[in-house]
């Protein structure tokens, strides 16, 4: 069994399009790298600074995100899983080195959010005009429905075909 403490930077889109971690920045890795019958069980953690922006209101968004890594790097992957199961879900010991990093980004992207947001009841962008929403509670747009435009047309015609005479009926 070996440890592996080590700091390491961020390769090339580390994320994805709204959030991730920037390139070059530290992942702290605390790795325990043990030989096992089949290949090296790589267990641990890696904490990574997350930074993107808000899906709604396109504020920025940094934390730190801790993730729990546990994977088996086999020694002969073909002889293993048999013929069912995709080279693309094994992690391989090549040349006797391990590649970390199809596995750390792997379990990072995976924990980061789809659709980040600042804060749970972030009210967004105006969708019409890009107003900030929670600057201006009472925001909204007067949206006409282009179906009844056409009748709208019909009554100012009415109001301008009506009379001033007051002549009486019989």
């Amino acid at each position: 069994m070996r440890r592996l403490e080590k700091v390491v930077p961020v390769p090339k889109d580390f994320g994805n399009a709204l959030i991730g971690a920037p390139e070059g920045s530290d992942i702290e890795l605390d790795l325990r790298l043990e030989s096992v019958h089949d290949g090296i069980l790589v267990s641990g953690t890696a904490a990574v600074d997350i930074h993107g922006e808000c899906s709604r209101c396109l504020d920025p968004i940094d934390y730190d995100l801790d993730v729990d890594v546990q994977e088996l790097y086999l020694f002969d992957a073909t002889t293993a899983g048999g013929e069912d199961v995709e080279d693309d879900q094994m992690y391989e010991v090549q040349d006797e080195t391990i590649d970390l990093e199809p596995m750390l980004r792997d379990a990072v992207i995976t924990q980061l959010p789809f659709q980040p947001v600042c804060r749970e009841d972030c009210q967004g962008l105006c969708a019409q005009c890009g107003a900030r929403l929670e600057d201006d509670l009472g925001h909204h747009h007067e949206v006409l429905d282009p179906r009844w435009s056409a009748l709208s047309g019909l009554l100012e015609q009415d109001t301008s075909e009506k009379t001033t005479d007051t002549r009486e009926e019989r």
